[in-house]
């Protein structure tokens, strides 16, 4: 049942449409959020982040934590329209590779899909340090570090992506069409180089919804370096790379 309702949701926001926008492509970038009723009848909540050349969209239930689905991929618009390269689908895992497109139109902090699916503007990609669409390039196992640079032209990612204020992560392979796993909420850094985030849904285990983390984060010639304990307690340290 979420699987179907989620669909429509979608079929929704991309359907199409007659449309005009007169908004810079830039002013999409941030995050975005909006609400639906899902298969229980609950009011739950689409979380959107558009990052620069990627984006991903969420829905969980705010109350519990309860993740419902998750899409996302390459993004590109003009002044018209908005298309998307899926590389994930929780919903219908046929998307992947697919590309759909639709009208929008943005006035003031309200964005519209295809004339009737608003979304609100949480934030415009600040204050946090972190925005945009990283990808997971070194990680320290066992006391060395491994280089995953190699992943970056494979079809395996575990993707981090981050607005102002909202960060979510991904685990998905293209080739495949296969998630792995998901998990995000809100965040904030400070000029001390603390980076602290609070889970709002995870598909894995909501039990950790709720949870707030704190890490180290380091910008070094462009690459995130990310250490802490994760939410099981494990220590972490990891190096992250812009998408491209």
């Amino acid at each position: 049942m979420r699987i179907s309702l989620l669909f429509l949701v979608i079929i929704s926001l991309f359907a199409g449409g007659e449309l005009q926008s007169q908004s810079s492509t830039k002013e999409l970038l941030g995050a975005w959020e909006s609400t639906f009723v899902d298969g229980q009848g609950r009011r739950s909540k689409l979380s959107m982040i558009i990052a620069d050349g990627f984006m991903a969209m969420t829905a969980y239930n705010p109350d519990d934590g309860d993740f419902i689905a998750t899409l996302g991929g390459k993004w590109r618009a003009d002044w018209e329209n908005f298309s998307i390269t899926y590389e994930f689908d929780t919903s219908d895992s046929t998307q992947v590779g697919g590309v759909s497109t639709m009208p929008y139109s943005l006035t003031g902090n309200t964005l519209i899909f295809n004339n009737d699916k608003f979304w609100t503007r949480v934030d415009d990609g600040t204050p946090g340090a972190l925005a945009g669409a990283w990808e997971i390039i070194g990680r320290k196992r066992n006391g060395e570090m491994q280089d995953l640079t190699a992943r970056r032209t494979g079809p395996r990612k575990t993707m981090k992506i981050l607005s102002g204020t909202r960060f979510q992560w991904i685990a998905f392979n293209t080739a495949t069409k296969q998630f792995s796993g998901t998990g995000g909420g809100s965040y904030t850094t400070n000029e001390n180089g603390l980076y602290i985030e609070k889970i709002e849904f995870f598909s894995r285990d909501n039990s950790r919804v709720g949870q707030q983390l704190s890490f180290d984060y380091k910008l070094v010639y462009g690459e995130w370096v990310h250490k802490g304990l994760s939410s099981k307690g494990r220590p972490i340290h990891e190096v992250w790379g812009k998408r491209e």
